[in-house]
C-alpha cells in the first residue's frame, strides 16, 4: 500500500492528508439538523451527521488529495453508531481512490497487538468465511511497548502489503516529557526513528517501507535529524496549520525528490469555513471552503519545496 500512497501523492502533486476527525461544533447546524430530525438527538443522530458531514468533504475534496486520516476517537465518543460512521468513512473514501490512514495509536503486547492488527488492516475468520473488519490501509501505532507491541503490525503488513506509522516525534507540547529524555547522551525519539528503520526494512515497498514515522511538524529540527535516521520511511507530519506548523517549516521532512513526508492538516481543512479566509464560503457551502483550504495548504508545500 506504500507503493500506492507514494503514486497517488505523485499523481495529485500534493504530499497532503486530509483529518477527519469531525467533532459535532464542527459540523453546520444545517447539517446536524437534518440528521436529527431524522434520528432525534440520540447518537445515531450523531453519527448520521459526522457521516454526512464527512462525505460532503471527501466529494469536494477527492480529486486534490492523495489521502484521508480519520481519527477513530471522534467516532468512539459517539459508540457503536459512531464506530458505525467510521467504518462507512473508511469504505466511501477508499470506493474515492483515497488511501485511508487510520488514527487509532494502538499499542499492546502478543494477541492483543494482533487483534488490533487484523481488526484495522488484516482480515479475520469466522467459521469458513474471511472478513476485512476496518480495512484501513494504514494504521497509526505506539510503540511504547517495544517490538513486541509492533510485530503483530509488521505480520499483518507482510500479510496484506498494508502498513504503519509508528509514533516517533509527536506534535504535542508535553511530548518532551519522554520522547526527549536522553539516553546515552542521545534522545528517545532518535533511538525510535532507528527501530522504525530497523522494523522497515523488513516491508519494503519499491521506493519506501511500509512503516513509516510520525513526526510532528512543530518540530522542524528533528523532523531533519529523523529524516537522516529514516530514509526510507514515509514521514507522517502532523502539526500543520492549527497547530502553528508552515510550508517552510517542513522542507527537510522531505527527501530530495520531494518525496518522503506526507502532512496532515485536520480542522484547518474540514472545519475551513469557520475560518475568517474561508467565511465567504458560508456553513452552507463548506465543502467548498474545505477545497480551498486544500488548495491554499497545497500551495503553500509546494512552494516551499521549490525555493527551499
Amino acid at each position: 500500500m506504500i507503493n500506492q500512497l507514494v503514486a497517488n501523492i505523485k499523481k495529485t502533486g500534493a504530499p497532503i492528508v486530509v483529518g477527519l476527525d469531525p467533532m459535532l461544533n464542527y459540523i453546520p447546524e444545517q447539517v446536524q439538523q437534518k440528521a436529527f430530525a431524522e434520528y432525534g438527538e440520540t447518537l445515531e443522530g450523531a453519527a448520521e451527521a459526522i457521516w454526512q458531514f464527512n462525505k460532503e468533504i471527501v466529494d469536494k475534496t477527492y480529486d486534490l488529495i492523495p489521502a484521508v486520516k480519520p481519527q477513530i476517537a471522534m467516532y468512539e465518543q459517539f459508540g457503536l453508531p459512531g464506530l458505525a460512521a467510521f467504518k462507512k468513512t473508511v469504505d466511501y473514501c477508499k470506493e474515492k481512490g483515497l488511501v485511508v490512514i487510520g488514527d487509532i495509536k494502538r499499542g499492546d503486547i502478543g494477541s492483543t497487538s494482533a487483534a488490533y492488527a487484523v481488526g484495522h488492516i488484516g482480515k479475520v475468520k469466522v467459521g469458513s468465511k474471511t472478513y476485512a473488519p476496518f480495512d484501513e490501509d494504514f494504521v497509526t501505532v505506539n510503540p511504547y511497548l517495544g517490538s513486541d507491541g509492533v510485530n503483530p503490525f509488521l505480520d499483518v503488513c507482510k500479510e496484506e502489503k498494508k502498513g504503519i506509522f509508528v509514533l516517533v516525534k509527536t506534535s504535542n507540547p508535553s511530548s518532551g516529557e519522554f520522547q526527549d529524555q536522553k539516553i546515552d547522551g542521545r534522545p528517545l525519539y532518535e533511538l525510535v526513528g532507528e527501530k522504525v528503520a530497523a522494523w522497515g526494512s523488513e516491508v519494503m515497498g519499491d521506493e519506501y517501507s511500509y512503516v513509516g514515522a510520525v513526526v510532528g511538524a512543530t518540530y522542524p529540527e528533528m523532523g531533519k535529524v529523523l529524516r537522516k535516521v529514516m530514509p526510507k520511511a514515509y514521514i507522517l507530519v502532523p502539526g500543520y496549520g492549527a497547530q502553528g506548523g508552515k510550508g517552510k517549516d517542513l522542507v527537510h521532512f522531505f527527501n530530495e525528490d520531494g518525496l518522503g513526508a506526507i502532512v496532515n492538516s485536520s480542522r484547518g481543512i474540514i472545519a475551513a469555513y469557520k475560518q475568517e479566509q474561508y467565511a465567504k464560503f458560508g456553513a452552507e457551502n463548506f465543502g467548498d471552503a474545505s477545497r480551498a483550504a486544500v488548495e491554499t495548504m497545497v500551495a503553500d508545500i509546494k512552494g516551499a519545496l521549490e525555493n527551499r
